[in-house]
């Protein structure tokens, strides 16, 4: 079998080893990137404290972005329609649907995410921790738009689901 030929290798990713990064409302556990993934999927697991706005409205241009809910409840935008995940419960938003998540109202959430195809999300989630906890600028999340396949978008039935849990 050729080198071109050959099976992609598996990933494991051990909890002791993973890398966390943490901000006032979530923390982020780095499973698997897309380097490490022969492009094929970057991974992550996400726990938002009870009322953690997650991400705003956005889009990817060229992922589908994969949740599956492994405790609490989640309150997701998808179009124009916003519903809540409950624990089991698994969405696939393909690309250039805008999206946007957080805790539900009253709850907690842990959230494993996945991207496909992947590509080198570390760092975006790296920098939002940084910009969460006051160490970066926010206009740096702006300028990386295409590095990172993630655009932001306004949404008013999101901007009115988020006040309606307030």
């Amino acid at each position: 079998m050729s080198a071109t030929n050959l099976p992609p290798a598996a990933v494991l990713t051990r909890k002791a080893e993973a890398e966390t990064c943490a901000d006032p409302s979530s923390v982020m556990t780095l499973l698997a990137d897309s380097d490490g993934t022969a492009g094929g999927f970057t991974t992550y697991r996400s726990t938002f404290a009870k009322g953690a706005v997650g991400a705003p409205a956005h889009f990817h241009t060229r992922a589908s972005e994969l949740f599956f809910v492994i405790g609490g409840a989640l309150k997701v935008l998808v179009g124009e329609e916003v519903t809540v995940l409950m624990e089991g419960d698994f969405l696939a938003v393909p690309p250039r649907t805008p999206h946007a998540f957080a805790a539900a109202p009253g709850c907690e959430a842990d959230v494993l995410f996945v991207f496909t195809p992947g590509m080198g999300r570390f760092d975006y989630l790296r920098l939002l921790g940084r910009v969460m906890r006051g160490e970066a600028d926010p206009k740096e999340i702006a300028e990386s738009s295409e590095r990172f396949d993630n655009h932001y978008v306004d949404s008013p039935v999101w901007r009115a689901a988020l006040e309606g849990s307030a």
